[in-house]
C-alpha cells in the first residue's frame, strides 16, 4: 500500500510540477478556449433569415441575421401619424396664441378710448356744474352730463376686464401650447424608439469571429432576448489548465508559457500567463497538515497574442486539447523542444 501511494506522488510531481527534461518548467493539461457572444434578438419576433452557417467566420459589424420587422413598420406608421397630429396641435395652439395677443392689443387700444372719453366727460361734467351754478345752464342738462361721466367709467371698467379675460385665455393657451410641445417630443421619441428597434432587428457580430452554431431557424418565433446563434470571438482564445500550490505561488502575471496541442504536436505556441486563481478549485474539507495543502491546485489561463492570432485566423480552433508549459525562472532558456514553432 505505501508502494502505491509512494508511487502516485511521484507520478503527480512528474506530472503537475515538473518536465522530466528542465526543473524550471511546470506543466499541466488544458483545452483551448475562447470568449463566446451570443448573438440574440432585443425584442420579441419573428426570425426572418440567417445569413450564416455554423462555421463561418464573420467580421465585426456583419449583418448575420434578420428578425421580421412587419409589426414594427405598422407601429412605425402609427408613430409617425401621431407625431404629424401632435405638431399640427402645436401649430393650431400658437396660432390662437397669435390671435389672442391681437386680440389684447385692440382690448387695450379700446381701453384707451374709454379713457379718454371718461376723461373729457368728467370735464365737461365739471364745467356744466359751474354753468350751472351761474344760471348758464338747466339741471337736465348738467344731470346728463353727470350720467355721461358714470358710463364713461363703467365702460372703461369694461374695457378692463375684458383685457384681464383676454389675458387668462392667453395664459391658458400658452399651458396648451407647452403640453402639445411635450405630445410632439413624446411623439417623436416613439418613432426614435420604434426605428432604433427596427435597425436592431438586423442583428450584428459585435467582434470577429466563427459561428460555433445556431440556435434558431428561420420562422422560429423567439422573445426577448432569444438567442439565434453563438459566435467564439477568436480575438481572445486561451487555454485553462491547474498547477498545484508550490507551482501556483511561483507563477506571476505575464509569465511565459508554451502551448502544445495534441493535433498539432510539431508546433511550439506562445502564450503569456493572463490569470492566475486567488482561491485553490480543488480544496480538501479540511487542510491541517502540509501533505494536504499541496493537493490544493490553482486555475491558471494563458493567453495567446491577439497579434498572432490575426495571422493565423484561419487555423484558429477552440476545444483542441493540449499542454502548457510555464517557465518559473524568467532569466532561464526554454529547452530545445519548446522553442517556438509556428506554421509557415
Amino acid at each position: 500500500m505505501l508502494m502505491v501511494m509512494a508511487l502516485l506522488v511521484v507520478v503527480v510531481w512528474l506530472r503537475f510540477v515538473r518536465d522530466d527534461r528542465d526543473e524550471d518548467l511546470v506543466s499541466g493539461n488544458g483545452r483551448i478556449e475562447a470568449v463566446d457572444i451570443d448573438i440574440a434578438s432585443k425584442s420579441p419576433g419573428r426570425v426572418k433569415d440567417i445569413l450564416v452557417h455554423e462555421g463561418d467566420f464573420v467580421t465585426s459589424g456583419q449583418v448575420v441575421a434578420v428578425m421580421d420587422v412587419e409589426v414594427l413598420q405598422a407601429q412605425l406608421r402609427q408613430a409617425q401619424a401621431q407625431q404629424k397630429q401632435a405638431q399640427a396641435s402645436v401649430v393650431t395652439v400658437r396660432s390662437q396664441i397669435a390671435q389672442r395677443e391681437s386680440e389684447k392689443a385692440a382690448a387695450l387700444a379700446l381701453v384707451n378710448q374709454r379713457d379718454a372719453e371718461m376723461e373729457n366727460a368728467r370735464k365737461h361734467w365739471a364745467r356744466s356744474s359751474e354753468l350751472l351754478e351761474s344760471g348758464a345752464i338747466s339741471r337736465q342738462q348738467a344731470d346728463d352730463d353727470a350720467a355721461r361721466v358714470q358710463s364713461t367709467v363703467a365702460a372703461a371698467s369694461a374695457a378692463r376686464a375684458q383685457v384681464a379675460a383676454i389675458e387668462a385665455n392667453i395664459a391658458t393657451v400658452q399651458a396648451q401650447v407647452a403640453g402639445a410641445e411635450s405630445a410632439a417630443v413624446a411623439a417623436q421619441a416613439a418613432v426614435e424608439r420604434i426605428q432604433a428597434d427596427i435597425r436592431d432587428s438586423s442583428l450584428k457580430a459585435a467582434r470577429d469571429g466563427r459561428v460555433q452554431y445556431l440556435v434558431a431557424q428561420p420562422g422560429e418565433v423567439l422573445g426577448a432576448g432569444g438567442r439565434v446563434l453563438s459566435l467564439v470571438d477568436l480575438s481572445d482564445v486561451y487555454m485553462t489548465f491547474f498547477l498545484p500550490t508550490a507551482a501556483a505561488g511561483r507563477v506571476a502575471l505575464g509569465s511565459e508559457v508554451r502551448l502544445i496541442l495534441d493535433a498539432a504536436p510539431q508546433y511550439v505556441i506562445p502564450a503569456q500567463i493572463s490569470f492566475v486563481a486567488d482561491v485553490a478549485q480543488f480544496t480538501p474539507k479540511t487542510v491541517e497538515t502540509a501533505n494536504e495543502r499541496e493537493k490544493l491546485m490553482f486555475r491558471v489561463r494563458a493567453k495567446v497574442s491577439e497579434d498572432l492570432l490575426k495571422k493565423y485566423i484561419a487555423k484558429v480552433k477552440t476545444g483542441l486539447p493540449g499542454v502548457a508549459y510555464v517557465r518559473l525562472d524568467a532569466a532561464a532558456e526554454w529547452p530545445a523542444h519548446l522553442q517556438v514553432k509556428l506554421p509557415q
